[in-house]
């Protein structure tokens, strides 16, 4: 869908009070109309099947049917875009991870709990990703979906290890629980920036080693960058690489408005490693990830962009590709594959 277009949002909430305060911040946009609201699960599906809307904001907590249980009936039944709204607490990060693995194309917290003024704070955050979501490819989900397994996978150079570096944003949680099961438990050693916030990238990291061969943690300051671990920016930190073969983290200025940012982390892990780097950009929106992948390009690395068939928004991708430095394009289920045949 066009954004010249009206876009039509069904709010859903057990929450009067909190259908009224994200009712409100949608129609501070005039290109946004809210067609409807509902109140629990039931009432959604129902809803979606007599509005037709654009695209859903889904609480998760409600009665009668639970978000995570609309949502996998609409994903399964009418699939359409759905936002979340998540709160800061590390249920509210579980849940919100089960959601976009069934589908949903974003989240946004909610600050203080359901009942709460300081939702308003997210407006300019639900807004945005509100018109991404209209725009992304929402494909339907089976309920029996089989997962690939780990590939195997023999290096050819024993002397040089190659670390690969990966950047993504919207449509990044789910893309990489696709593809970080796949890697076997020696691969290179990886990094990855997650535009994530501070409370979500511990939870995540933890859903992520539980599910793989290689370890998967949040990284700390200091933490040495090894085979067989990947490393994900925490929140609110930059992550950067060292010539020590550590990684640091700072709050220096949001980049591109977020921060961890993908650029700072591939742009100081390509001036260490050199030709010795992988770099990987995924499904996301903006520019974040282009300098980085140029910088590995111009040190003799290797880099990798996702096909826009595969991207729930392709942005970050194609920015990249436009770059004129990305050596091969590929679909989401080829990129550990490229990955490896690279190592």
């Amino acid at each position: 869908m066009q954004l010249g277009e009206g876009l039509r949002i069904l709010v859903v909430d057990d929450s009067m009070f909190m259908r009224k305060i994200v009712s409100d911040m949608l129609a501070t946009d005039p290109q946004i109309e809210v067609c409807g609201t509902a109140k629990n699960g039931i009432e959604a599906i129902e809803q979606i099947k007599k509005l037709t809307p654009d695209a859903v904001t889904m609480d998760v907590e409600m009665p009668k049917m639970d978000g995570l249980t609309a949502l996998g009936h609409i994903m399964h039944e009418c699939p359409l875009p759905v936002v979340m709204l998540s709160t800061l607490t590390e249920k509210g990060a579980d849940a919100t991870f089960k959601a976009l693995e069934l589908g949903a194309v974003d989240y946004v917290q909610k600050p203080s709990g359901a009942i709460s003024l300081d939702v308003r704070k997210v407006q300019t955050e639900l807004l945005g990703k509100i018109k991404a979501a209209v725009q992304a490819k929402v494909r339907k989900r089976t309920h029996s979906e089989r997962k690939p397994g780990v590939i195997k996978y023999t290096p050819k150079r024993a002397a040089k290890t190659r670390v690969i570096a990966i950047g993504t944003s919207t449509g990044g949680p789910s893309a990489l629980a696709e593809i970080i099961p796949r890697f076997p438990a020696d691969t290179p050693p990886m990094l990855i920036v997650q535009h994530m916030p501070a409370d979500f990238t511990k939870t995540f990291a933890k859903r992520l080693d539980n599910e793989s061969a290689i370890t998967v943690k949040e990284a700390s300051a200091g933490d040495k960058i090894m085979p067989g671990l990947a490393l994900l920016a925490p929140g609110d930190y930059h992550m950067t690489v060292g010539r020590d073969g550590r990684v640091h983290l700072d709050k220096k200025p949001r980049i591109h408005g977020v921060r961890p940012a993908v650029d700072p982390m591939m742009i100081t892990a390509s001036e260490v490693y050199k030709s010795d780097m992988i770099g990987v950009i995924m499904t996301g929106m903006g520019s974040d990830g282009s300098d980085g992948m140029v910088a590995i390009k111009n040190n003799n690395g290797a880099t990798i962009a996702q096909d826009e068939d595969s991207c729930v928004v392709y942005g970050m991708p194609q920015e990249a590709y436009k770059t004129g430095c990305v050596d091969r394009v590929v679909s989401l289920s080829q990129i550990p594959i490229e990955v490896l045949r690279r190592c």
